[in-house]
């Protein structure tokens, strides 16, 4: 685990490992933004739903192995190990920031 984690993505790590997807309510902006699997997830609550979905579908795991921050942007390389072809894997998250809340995230795969 990265220590050095901006406190949103430390949190939205959490809500990741633990499942519960109202732990989202504290580090998504209500008018957040999801980019994942060519899909676009647009508001808290639409998040939390297609979280549940894939967390139920895939029972996850993420463990982030090196942080970028690049132009106001934070790329989280992250191990995801779960029931999917191929797992591990690694992705890239892309994190922008709204003050202490994500505005957005963009997983690269």
């Amino acid at each position: 685990m990265i220590d050095n984690l901006p406190k949103p993505i430390a949190l939205y790590i959490a809500a990741e490992n633990s499942g519960d997807v109202n732990l989202f309510d504290q580090c998504f902006a209500e008018n957040s933004v999801v980019r994942d699997e060519n899909e676009t997830h647009a508001g808290l609550d639409v998040i939390k739903k297609w979280k549940a979905e894939t967390k139920k579908k895939y029972q996850h795991t993420v463990d982030p192995l090196k942080l970028v921050e690049e132009r106001g942007t934070f790329i989280v390389t992250n191990r995801l190990t779960g029931n999917f072809p191929g797992s591990p894997i690694e992705l890239e998250f892309v994190f922008t920031l709204e003050g202490d809340k994500i505005g957005s995230l963009e997983i690269l795969s």
